[in-house]
């Protein structure tokens, strides 16, 4: 793997990236309390099969795009981002993969850019509208959800994670995520400035808009022992996505799925991205510059 810093019109990105540079194109992205390392695993297994692989750190994550306000944290500018990023690798096409805060931005991506999506892969976060139904009608939901209030309490939540030698950021891994991975989430975490724009995205308000149905073909992944997201959402999902779908449940494996089950998600992956365009030599379809919206 080789590191990248990636120019784009919001600043720049870190990123990791390995496979030929000719490769299919693949977008991973991390969501909190992580970076891009969380997928070294997948980085490995996809450039094996012939892809070109990118897991930037996002806004907040990367020193270079760490705007103050939270507003500066809404979806629809981390979909912005997903955009910039990939136009400034030249992709005209790509399979998005997403987890956590990371699954969030590529439904989105998904949503308003089908044209380049070639494939989506979501691990553990449901699509928004059916985790919106979810917390309306799930009390399950509702308690999963509550942290997501407690942790929009500045600054008294990165005060309180950082304590102690980041005591409470390390609990956050629950013990599924190896040692040398936590330990490096929590020093780029504990740099200046880097947790509070990690919980802006906690911060930044409502979406613009609403989410609309998803086209593409979907690989959904999520597991039976998730804290954040119940079962309720995970099977709502289904109703929001009218393209192929594939909904995997893994028994026994808690949230974090990259790190604690890499070989399962590995095998899913590359038999979802196998099953639409083979692996990594698929023709791309034409550039579409405009949204959906």
């Amino acid at each position: 793997m080789t590191e990248l810093s990636i120019s784009t019109v919001a600043g720049v990105f870190d990123a990791i990236a390995a496979g030929p540079p000719d490769g299919r194109p693949a977008l991973l992205l991390h969501g909190f309390p992580q970076t891009g390392l969380v997928w070294r695993r997948q980085i490995e297994a996809l450039a094996a099969h012939g892809f070109r692989v990118v897991a930037p750190d996002q806004r907040g994550y990367s020193p270079g795009v760490r705007p103050r306000r939270p507003e500066e944290y809404r979806i629809g500018l981390l979909v912005d981002d997903v955009v910039a990023i990939t136009e400034a690798l030249g992709w005209e096409a790509f399979d998005l993969v997403g987890h956590d805060w990371g699954g969030a931005v590529a439904w989105w991506t998904a949503d308003a850019h089908p044209g380049r999506v070639r494939t989506l892969t979501v691990v553990s976060t449901p699509h928004p509208a059916a985790l919106a139904v979810a917390l309306r009608t799930d009390e399950d939901q509702r308690e999963r959800s509550r942290y997501m209030i407690d942790w929009r309490d500045a600054p008294a939540t990165e005060e309180r994670m950082l304590a102690h030698d980041a005591q409470e950021l390390r609990t956050v891994y629950a013990g599924k995520v190896p040692q040398d991975s936590a330990a490096a989430y929590v020093r780029h975490l504990s740099r200046p400035g880097a947790l509070t724009a990690a919980l802006n995205w906690y911060r930044a308000g409502r979406p613009d808009g609403a989410i609309g149905v998803i086209d593409v073909p979907t690989l959904y992944v999520w597991s039976t022992q998730d804290s954040a997201f119940g079962a309720a959402a995970a099977q709502e999902t289904a109703r929001w996505v009218n393209g192929p779908y594939r909904f995997e449940a893994l028994q026994g494996v808690s949230h974090w799925v990259p790190e604690e089950a890499p070989e399962t998600l590995n095998h899913l992956l590359l038999e979802h991205l196998r099953a639409h365009g083979g692996y990594g030599t698929a023709a791309q379809p034409p550039f579409a510059h405009s949204p959906k919206r």
